[in-house]
């Protein structure tokens, strides 16, 4: 009888051991990407969430949270925004006191992971769905500080008013850039000198951009995404809100300044597959304006079939008329702009962005016009 109880206790024991080494091997992935996470995204950007990261990675039960995500998203970033989203909207936690968005004097990010877990476990269900109804969507306005120039150097050349098509434009404030004020070098303001928005960047080369003391004339704007994001609905609103970094206090005013530009002129945003929909939203761009095609970190979110597509289309578009294409992560990180002009194609090379637009390099397009 004491036998058989042991061989029980002994194939009890097995069994959790193989359970939790199965539990180990399924969440082997997410374990890495965490890891990498803290490392490389976080490290000298956010000290709550690499702490936060690194302590995920070890730990059983936020990993198998963390599984609910919805397929093809950045598993970590959509994790942070729901947490971040919940404190934002009031839910009773001491977390909040971690994050510098919710305090002036946020807790040392070293002793957050209980605080966190506990959240986790106590909001699971609302955490859970977030994970399969969010995206994670950047709306890094500032990254019109490097499209100003480009739009003045078009203008510039084509003394058109600037038609403006945007692929991947999440809530489709960067359409807005004409309403935007901006400072490079010194304290000389270019753009809408009146805007409530100022935007600075660096320059990180000898060559400096060509800037219009005000913005170029803006004609047609259309923004397309798979999911469009609505300003004026609040919860919409809260959640961009809530995929920026709790440290990053001045990403989050320039949010909040950009959409009151929403608020008051909203673009015109379509939903769906920006590819697939180009051809029919350049047929309703007047011909007198300058057709300008652009997305900003948006490439690297297509396949390469879909890459090749949409280059085809734009060569096609530019049978017809003059075009534009304002682009980057289509081969690589850098900012380049190619020109379709009387259906002969230029392209040009304008250097490496920041992200999030805190600086740019800048060769000038010296595209012909003939």
């Amino acid at each position: 009888m004491i036998k058989r109880k042991a061989q029980f206790k002994l194939w009890i024991a097995l069994f959790f051991y193989i359970l939790t080494g199965g539990m180990r091997i399924l969440n082997s992935k997410l374990v890495s990407i965490y890891r990498t996470f803290a490392q490389e995204e976080c490290r000298g950007v956010s000290r709550l969430y690499e702490v936060l990261a690194r302590n995920i990675a070890e730990d059983e039960e936020v990993l198998k949270l963390s599984e609910k995500a919805k397929e093809g998203q950045p598993v970590p970033n959509l994790l942070f925004g729901a947490v971040h989203y919940l404190l934002l909207q009031g839910r009773p936690h001491k977390l909040k006191h971690f994050y510098r968005s919710m305090t002036d004097q946020p807790k040392d990010p070293e002793n957050s992971f209980p605080c966190f877990k506990n959240f986790c476990r106590l909001y699971s269900k609302e955490i859970e769905s977030l994970l399969q109804t969010k995206l994670v969507q950047t709306n890094e306005v500032r990254r019109c500080t490097y499209l100003y120039p480009v739009f003045c150097e078009v203008y510039r050349l084509t003394k058109n008013p600037l038609a403006m098509i945007e692929l991947g434009t999440s809530a489709g404030l960067q359409l807005l850039w004409d309403q935007y004020s901006y400072v490079y070098e010194g304290e000389e303001v270019y753009g809408n000198r009146n805007s409530s928005l100022l935007l600075s960047s660096e320059v990180r080369t000898v060559t400096a951009p060509f800037l219009l003391k005000t913005s170029p004339p803006a004609g047609k704007r259309i923004g397309v995404d798979l999911n469009v994001s609505d300003l004026t609905n609040e919860e919409e609103y809260l959640w961009l809100k809530a995929l920026i970094w709790p440290e990053h206090n001045e990403r989050r005013l320039l949010f909040e300044r950009a959409a009151l530009h929403y608020v008051k002129n909203p673009p015109q945003l379509v939903e769906g597959n920006a590819v697939e929909l180009l051809e029919d939203l350049v047929a309703t761009v007047p011909e007198n304006e300058t057709l300008c095609i652009f997305h900003t970190h948006v490439a690297n979110q297509l396949s390469h079939s879909m890459k090749k597509d949409l280059l085809y289309k734009i060569r096609q578009i530019g049978k017809r008329r003059n075009v534009f294409h304002i682009y980057n992560n289509m081969d690589d990180q850098k900012l380049h702009v190619d020109a379709i002009i009387n259906q002969k194609e230029q392209r040009h090379t304008i250097g490496q962005i920041d992200g999030h637009g805190r600086w740019f390099e800048w060769q000038p397009p010296l595209i012909r016009f003939d």
